[in-house]
């Protein structure tokens, strides 16, 4: 973005006049993938917190947990981009959801109303339409909130130019969220890279907290801006937006009739954003894969085998007390190896491996939270492990079963292998 394009709210660093909504306040975000759920506003200490106790399943479909959407209609200043689409409303209260008028004004002429409520009252709107005007509402300030980020933070920095911040640190920071300001509908990739560095973005703004002047920079800028909310609430808000819009379609879907005008264009939308957040969520699953299983390897003690990515996906882990072993052990389960090892200080030392080709289960012992794995080629090899909870037993086994059967493709009947998928 170019100093002419932010023309008078970069010119002056202080006369900035931007109402952005607070009432997207973001939900913790996690991203349940390893032993412990990664927050992704603690994502610059996710090394040390991710070798905790409790068991979450690399396998299963990580989620952010998107906030609730706003309650109160943001007023727009002047110079606010216009994305105002008035819902059609009929004499008898029913008809069209919502219709686009362009550059803010009504079909008849008349300049469009800032907020429906102001014209229609709530009564007079259908369900269907209320829905429609949430969801305007909410891009309304989704956008306000964009261009606050690109103008009053990242193009005062640049104007600016004292400030103590390197080139890569600004663009680390605030990553392509130009690119998401311009965003056209043809092009959700950009929000797949722009989630994959919000963790990095946080670790370089809380790395800047460290800077007496950049804190007060940030602290002047969100006084000047009558932000209730920090920089680092802003920058989440396109992760929680780009996950949110197959919600809010889906509630808009529920109101049609599938002989409705425009019913299959929102349930192609729905197809659509469903699987923009899928991939999103499955890029972010490996990428977090990929970066504990370094944490492992760089922490893990006379192990001579191969690199541990090639034993598949770390689908499990956590730490367990062991029968007839005096200090709890930690067990990581790949797709292709059940992993043990001793816990010393920060380190893993390694103990011993079964291979999932070679791996035997007991689920069913004296005690209900117990459940023995051995090595069938090395019988005298049996591990019996104490749960902590009927859920983590369960949790254990069932992917303990899944890897055994998948480990085992040729020696066990289709319909028993059937069974153990479900």
């Amino acid at each position: 973005m170019s100093s002419g394009d932010r023309g008078a709210s970069s010119s002056s660093c202080t006369s900035v006049n931007t109402v952005c909504s607070d009432g997207e306040r973001p939900a913790s975000l996690s991203l349940s993938s390893s032993a412990s759920s990664v927050s992704l506003q603690d994502a610059s200490h996710s090394s040390s917190s991710s070798s905790s106790s409790s068991s979450l399943p690399y396998g299963a479909m990580p989620s952010y947990n998107a906030s609730s959407s706003s309650s109160s209609t943001p007023k727009r200043n002047g110079s606010d981009i216009s994305l105002d689409l008035t819902p059609l409303v009929t004499a008898g209260g029913g008809g069209g959801v919502a219709k686009a008028t362009g550059g803010g004004h009504a079909p008849n002429g008349h300049v469009a109303n800032q907020s429906m409520a102001a014209a229609v009252t709530p009564k007079q709107l259908s369900r269907l339409e209320r829905v429609a005007l949430e969801i305007v509402e909410t891009e309304q300030a989704y956008v306000r909130d964009l261009k606050s980020i690109v103008e009053d933070y990242l193009g005062c920095i640049i104007d600016c130019g004292t400030l103590p911040l390197k080139p890569e640190q600004v663009s680390t920071l605030f990553c392509n969220i130009e690119d998401i300001y311009e965003f056209n509908s043809e092009a959700f990739d950009i929000y797949t890279l722009y989630c994959m560095n919000y963790p990095n973005s946080v670790a370089v703004l809380r790395e800047c907290m460290k800077n007496e002047s950049l804190v007060r920079f940030f602290q002047e800028r969100q006084t000047t801006l009558n932000h209730s909310l920090p920089l680092e609430t802003y920058l989440l808000k396109p992760v929680q937006r780009i996950l949110k819009y197959h919600l809010l379609l889906q509630e808009l879907s529920k109101h049609f009739d599938k002989s409705d005008p425009g019913y299959e264009v929102v349930e192609d939308a729905i197809i659509t954003m469903t699987a923009v957040a899928w991939y999103i969520n499955d890029m972010k699953r490996k990428q977090e894969h990929a970066v504990r299983l370094q944490e492992i390897e760089a922490l893990l003690v006379n192990w001579t085998g191969p690199d541990l990515s090639g034993f598949g996906e770390l689908v499990l882990e956590g730490s367990f007390k062991v029968h007839r072993v005096k200090k709890e052990r930690a067990f990581f389960l790949f797709d292709k190896m059940l992993l043990i090892a001793k816990k010393r200080l920060e380190q893993f030392v390694y103990s011993t491996h079964i291979f999932c080709c070679n791996l035997l289960l007991v689920e069913t012992l004296k005690d209900p939270l117990c459940f023995r794995v051995s090595d069938q080629t090395i019988p005298k090899q049996q591990h019996i492990v104490q749960t902590k909870n009927q859920e983590e037993k369960r949790l254990w086994v069932h992917y303990l079963k899944r890897l055994i059967v998948e480990n085992h493709p040729a020696s066990l009947p289709q319909k028993v292998r059937t069974l153990e998928e479900v």
